[in-house]
Order: structure tokens, then sequence, then C-alpha cells
């Protein structure tokens, strides 16, 4: 096939993604020079479409970048009032104090957002600098010289199922840049890339995710607290797998409620999707959500591994920011405010090389402040919470993680660094090895289907164009996934991509690509690692309103 002829464009800095991390980037580049030419590629259809996030937010990351946020009318409306903690049973629940906690977990000074909206808010102020911001590009290759990135091929359109062009085919255009930042979340196609090409993660441990899900619900009036932040464990989940859930209490009457799953879990027959919406259905979360409605629902992974699986950030040409290197803080369940401080570094490291002559080199001086500054203070000390968690299960992490955590705050630790060992996707049993597990069908009142439940994300895919989710081995999900494993896509997805149609000989695999909201749970749990998630067409996927 000839080589397809693209339009190319050149810019000091090409950034993909336009969440906290991205955009602090491009902001913090133009803040040090209004005349750096800067532009932020979004595969959603406008920023934030594809943002998803609990979110109680530490402001320090927005403070360091926009100390006067509040003057310019940042979406952070919702300060912290209550903070509750609760080991769930079936039926009650046991609170846990506040007290024993180290200070790092205390929510005071902290805001209930959308991620969503302060997403939309930063582009405004990015493009006020003169930032320019293009929504709907996905990004589908990196574009390399030699062994050095040197920029990205975005906004392809128009291919065929088989991958040819059709008749209103559009190439897409190169985006040179002296350095390239990738900032596309947890599990991002590129930077999986980049990550394998360098070999990044070498000596470091397996990155760890979970799966959060989340809807957000109009409640009655009288039940709504502004400001209460809810945490729980135990209850479904049980001994089944790690995880537990959040109930935030934003602005004019809805409530935020999600559930994360730890995607280590071993019982192939585990369904995160409904356990979610088994929980609901606890008395204490029932009475919340009664005469109520859910008016959004979506979900994505989280990436947990924290301080040990923090990959090498640099590479010739570009860099690794937020969750697409894994800065989430596993305990406090919060990763935005270290996604706006690795964009800050990043951008001022970038600026100082471009300023001194370089370009396409290696950012070093953006690793050096991941590894020693206010990141690193932060991940440092809860290093060990998740690794303890999965070994030794949830009391265990309770007392020795909350021990850990206030030997570090106080400067050292008696553990050290734990290590994570297996990746989650290695961590999936046998289904021989594990009963299955029987859940209750959604009442359609407070638990619903999946599908019903899709349509509350507004997802869309153009249906013409080739799938999106690709098999390394397209017979193996029936040859090996489904005897062996009892076929786990058709369940871990929260999305019901995935589903084994037929019986018998007859039996196949279905892929339904229109249903993804790109939260990558299959790239990351499928046991035998068949399934390679890559871009869509710009403007596909879920289209979220405030998440």
């Amino acid at each position: 096939m000839a080589e397809i002829e693209r339009e190319s464009m050149d810019y000091d800095v090409v950034i993909v993604g336009a969440g906290p991390a991205g955009l602090s980037a491009a902001i913090r580049l133009k803040q040090l020079d209004p005349d750096l030419e800067v532009v932020v590629l979004e595969k959603g259809s406008e920023v934030g479409a594809h943002i998803l996030s609990g979110a109680v937010l530490d402001p320090c990351g927005l403070d360091a970048l926009i100390p006067d946020w509040k003057e310019k009318g940042a979406p952070l409306n919702v300060p912290v009032k209550t903070d509750n903690f609760y080991i769930l049973g079936e039926a009650g629940k046991v609170r846990v104090p506040n007290w024993p906690m180290p200070p790092l977990m205390k929510n005071h000074g902290n805001y209930i957002v959308s991620m969503g909206n302060v997403c939309r808010w930063m582009a405004e102020q990015a493009e006020a600098l003169g930032v320019e911001v293009f929504p709907g590009m996905s990004c589908s290759e990196l574009v390399y010289d030699g062994d050095t990135v040197t920029g990205v091929i975005a906004g392809e359109f128009g291919r065929q199922a088989d991958g040819t062009p059709g008749p209103g085919y559009e190439p897409g255009m190169v985006l040179n840049g002296k350095y390239v930042l990738l900032a596309e979340g947890v599990r991002g196609s590129l930077s999986k890339q980049v990550i394998a090409k360098y070999d990044l993660a070498e000596g470091k441990e397996p990155q760890k995710y979970g799966l959060g899900m989340k809807e957000i619900w109009e409640i009655d009036p009288a039940k709504h607290r502004e400001g209460t932040v809810t945490h729980t464990m135990g209850w479904p989940l049980g001994s089944n797998a790690g995880g537990g859930s959040f109930i935030y209490h934003a602005e004019n009457n809805q409530v935020f409620i999600g559930f994360v799953v730890h995607l280590n879990y071993e019982n192939p027959h585990l369904f995160p999707y409904m356990e979610f919406q088994r929980l609901k259905h606890h008395p204490e979360v029932a009475e919340l959500l009664e005469g109520g409605k859910r008016v959004a629902y979506g979900a994505r992974a989280i990436s947990e591994g924290g301080w040990q699986s923090i990959p090498k950030v640099v590479f010739p040409g570009g860099a690794l920011l937020g969750c697409s290197a894994g800065l989430v803080n596993v305990p406090r369940i919060k990763g935005n405010h270290n996604a706006m401080l690795s964009g800050k570094a990043a951008a001022e490291a970038a600026h100082a090389a471009i300023a001194a002559g370089r370009q396409r080199d290696e950012l070093t001086e953006y690793e050096d402040d991941l590894r020693s500054g206010p990141i690193a203070k932060d991940l440092k000390k809860v290093r060990n919470v998740k690794p303890l968690w999965s070994k030794y299960g949830l009391s265990a992490s309770l007392t020795l993680g909350g021990f850990d955590m206030w030997t570090n705050t106080l400067g050292f630790s008696l553990l050290g660094t734990v290590g994570h060992g297996k990746s989650d996707a290695a961590a999936t049993g046998k289904a021989e090895d594990f009963a299955p597990i029987a859940y209750p069908k959604p009442d359609g009142k407070l638990s619903f289907d999946r599908l019903t439940n899709v349509s509350f994300s507004m997802t869309n895919h153009e249906e013409s164009q080739p799938c999106h989710l690709k098999l390394k081995d397209p017979e193996l999900p029936v040859r090996v996934n489904l005897p062996v494993y009892g076929g786990p896509s058709a369940r871990y997805c929260p999305a019901g991509v995935y589903e084994f149609v037929g019986e018998g000989a007859e039996t196949k695999f279905q892929i339904n690509f229109q249903n993804c909201v790109h939260c990558k749970t299959c790239d990351i749990k499928d046991p035998e690692q068949n399934i390679n998630w890559t871009v869509p067409q710009g403007g596909d996927g879920p289209n979220y309103p405030n998440m």
C-alpha cells in the first residue's frame, strides 16, 4: 500500500490529553514563555467528555499552578465538611474513627468536584494564554526520527471496518514538537508503546490497577448533606477482592456514588459491575438513594501501583505525565493533584530545555523533580498500603498500613518498600478452582443492567470504522479464556463490550465496541493479555457531562 501523505505542523510542545496533567503542562508553559507554540490534543468530543474521577480534590496542585484560582472562577464550590469511613457488613456498618488516621488521610481543605468541569475551566485558562486545544483529535501513532519521538499523528478519520481508507478518508496530520508530553490517563495506548519500546518499567514493580465505576444521582433534598464524604470497605466484596465505595455529596442535591474493585482479584467469576449494583441495596445506601434518580454512569481504570511502580518517566523526545505515569495516592483515593504537579514540573523542564537550545532529548530535570519533589513526598509515605492489602487482606492492611503511614509521616518505615508481585492479569485464577457467584437481578430502581446504564454514559462510536479493541489471537478467547477462565471478559468489562454467543462448537467471541467507555480494563485484566486497547476515531467514546 502506498505511503499516506500527511500535512504537518510544527510546535514547541505537543501534549496528548486534555486532562489535569496535560492542561497543567500547557498552562505552565505559556506562563513561562507566552511565545512558545503549545498544542493540546484531546480524543474526547470536548474537553471533559472522557474525564471520570470521584472526586475529592486536594487543591495543592492548583495552588501551585494558578494561585488565584478562586478569583478566576474555578469550579471548586463544595469544601469537604464531614469525613466518614465505614466497614460494611451485609446489613450494618462499623464506623472507623478519624482520630487514629495519619494527617495525610484527612480531607480538611479539600473540595468535592466534577473533574470534567475542572478540566473544562482549565482549558479556558489555557486558551486564554494562547494554547491551541483541539478536542475530537485521537492520536493514533507516534512519529519517530530514528530512536527519538518527534511528534504524533492525529485526526485520522474514515477508515473502513477492514482498515482500508473509505471514500471520506482523512489521513490526519503530523504534529511535530521539540517535546511530546503524553498525558493520556491510565494505560494510554501511546504511553504503553513508549514504556515497552524504551523499557521504562525495567527494575520497577508491575503497575497495579483498580476498576472505578461511578453514578451521579439526584436525591431527595431532605437527605442531601453538601460537603459530606463517605468511604466504605468490606461488603459486598468481602474476601473476593479488594476495593470499596465512595459517596460524595456534591452541589445541586447531587451525590457522586462510586465503587472501586482492585483488579488483582483471583476469582474469574467475580463481576465487578454487579458488585457495584449490589452495594446500592445496602440499607445505608438504599435509604439515601430511594426517591432519587440516576443521571449519569461511567467507568475507568485507576493506577494503583504507587511509588514502586512508577516507570522512568522520560524518553528521547518526551515524557509521561499524570496517570500515564501512575501517580495516584491509593489510600487517599487521589491523583488529580499529582497529575497537575507532574504537568507543571514537566513544563518547567521543557521550557528550560528549549530556552537552552535543546530539543528531543530526555528531560532528566523532570525525572529528578518527580523522584524528589512534592509528588515523591506524597507517594513514598503510602507506598506499602496497596501491597499489604493485596498480600494480607483488609484487616491487616488497615492495621499494618495505618502503622506504616504513621511511621512514614515521622520519616521512617520499618517495612522498607513492599513489592506487589504478580500483574493483575497473572493474578487471575482458573474457573474450576473457584465457586461461581450468584448475583441478584437488578431491580431497575436502585440497580440497573449494564446496557441500560451504559446509555447514561452517552457513549457512541462510528460503527463503520475498524474495531479499536485488537485481538492478538482471535481464536484465543474461545480456545483458552472460556474453558480455562470461564470467559472473564464478559464480566470484567463494565460496559458489556465482550460476550460469548452460541454454544459448543458454534461458540463465538463477540466484541460490541460501540459500548466501550474507554476504561481500559480489558487491556489490563485479560489473563492472556490478548486484548490491545487502541484509540478509535476522535470524538468517539463516552460523553460525560460532569463526571
